[in-house]
């Protein structure tokens, strides 16, 4: 013979008349909440303060992005140059990625 407790007392109930709650909704208002605190505007890199921009996601939301301190635009990762040690993009400090550099030659082994 089956015990009945609190979700089994001889009544049937149904999804629809629950209330939901979805761990997508408690994550993203736990970001709203917690990540202003843990971002400043702005982060030290060797020595150079590095500003942090946010840009707004077409779903709601923000996406955050370094300001490169020698053009100011909006990007993802910054640099620091080996042999000068300037801080800035990629475009900025002329960096290539090494499978681009060598497009179009025969590499040799």
């Amino acid at each position: 013979m089956k015990t009945i407790n609190h979700n089994n007392s001889g009544k049937k109930y149904f999804v629809e008349g629950c209330q939901k709650i979805h761990v997508d909704v408690i994550v993203r208002e736990a970001r709203r909440n917690v990540v202003p605190y843990l971002i400043q505007e702005s982060a030290e890199i060797n020595g150079v303060q590095i500003l942090l921009t946010g840009k707004p996601l077409r779903h709601g939301g923000k996406r955050l992005w370094f300001v490169c301190p020698l053009c100011g635009l909006a990007v993802g990762v910054i640099y620091k140059h080996p042999v000068s040690r300037v801080v800035g993009c990629r475009h900025c400090l002329n960096l290539e990625y090494r499978c681009r550099a060598r497009k179009g030659m025969a590499e040799k082994n």
